[in-house]
């Protein structure tokens, strides 16, 4: 009886809704705000993009539309800049140092969720606050560190210092995700004899897939986007990555090559919003489970 009154007052809590004015005002309108507040960068970013350049200097055209589309800064930042050598640097960046994290965010937080040894919680502690230092003060020692190893101005130097940012971060969000995982589970296989490592590989592992790709995405991400370390690590033109090669190739001393600038944060973009389509499924799921306590 209980359980049916709580129906019945949810129900009628909700009844405010079946008005149509009502629904505007509580749900479609704040979603269009919403949806126009976020959408509209990328708009101007495209329309920029694919603008000439007769078209972005004029006073008295359309700002929010394009007359004459033109692909001419796509080709300037293809074929007359290193846009594709910072592109292929930036994935290479982005792909080794995410696995490399992921691979020792896994053996962490297995480590402190699983094993259950003594200060595994101030350990995790630990790892989620030096996930709160930021690189602004961090960038100073790695690149005394960096140039002592002889890796400055090579892709090493940002394999090598990103795990500094992403292990923590996956390491917390792992943590959480294992934490959800049944302990029931692992007692029964250390019961038949399994070790730690086959119940790691064949248990564990496969119920954190969604988890994994979660950390993998914002792992991605976080190195795709990073700017700092890249700027302070890198100074020849080919090496560089995307987010610092478009700043500092296309800013000629108080000259803004807008056209090219949109273009290349358009193109570099993309490969971002393919992995959160093809992974989204898991992603959401995975970061439920990371939240569960």
């Amino acid at each position: 009886m209980a359980k049916k009154k709580d129906d019945q007052q949810e129900t009628q809590g909700m009844d405010f809704l079946q008005s149509t004015p009502r629904r505007w005002v509580t749900i479609y309108i704040p979603l269009l705000i919403f949806l126009f507040v976020l959408l509209f960068p990328f708009y101007w970013m495209v329309i920029t993009a694919f603008k000439p350049d007769n078209e972005l200097l004029s006073q008295t055209g359309n700002p929010f539309w394009v007359i004459a589309p033109t692909l001419a800064h796509f080709k300037k930042l293809l074929f007359q800049t290193q846009y594709p050598a910072w592109l292929l640097n930036t994935v290479i960046v982005s792909v080794v140092s995410t696995f490399a994290s992921l691979a020792a965010s896994v053996f962490a937080a297995y480590a402190i969720e699983r094993l259950r040894f003594q200060g595994s919680k101030q350990v995790g502690l630990g790892i989620f606050l030096a996930y709160l230092i930021p690189p602004s003060i961090l960038f100073i020692p790695l690149a005394a560190i960096v140039f002592k190893l002889g890796l400055f101005d090579t892709r090493w130097a940002l394999i090598l210092t990103y795990p500094t940012f992403l292990i923590p971060f996956c390491t917390w969000l792992l943590m959480g995700y294992f934490r959800s995982i049944p302990y029931e589970l692992e007692e029964c296989a250390l019961i038949d004899g399994a070790t730690r490592w086959e119940i790691l590989v064949k248990i564990i592992l496969p119920l954190a897939v969604p988890g994994l790709i979660s950390a993998g995405i914002f792992a991605f991400t976080l190195s795709w986007n990073e700017f700092i370390y890249a700027l302070t690590f890198i100074s020849s033109s080919e090496v560089k990555t995307v987010p610092v090669g478009i700043v500092t190739e296309l800013v000629e001393g108080d000259v803004y090559h807008w056209g090219a600038l949109m273009a290349g944060a358009l193109l570099g973009s993309l490969p971002v919003a393919v992995v959160y389509s093809f992974f989204v499924e898991y992603y959401v799921s995975g970061m439920t489970g990371a939240v569960k306590e």
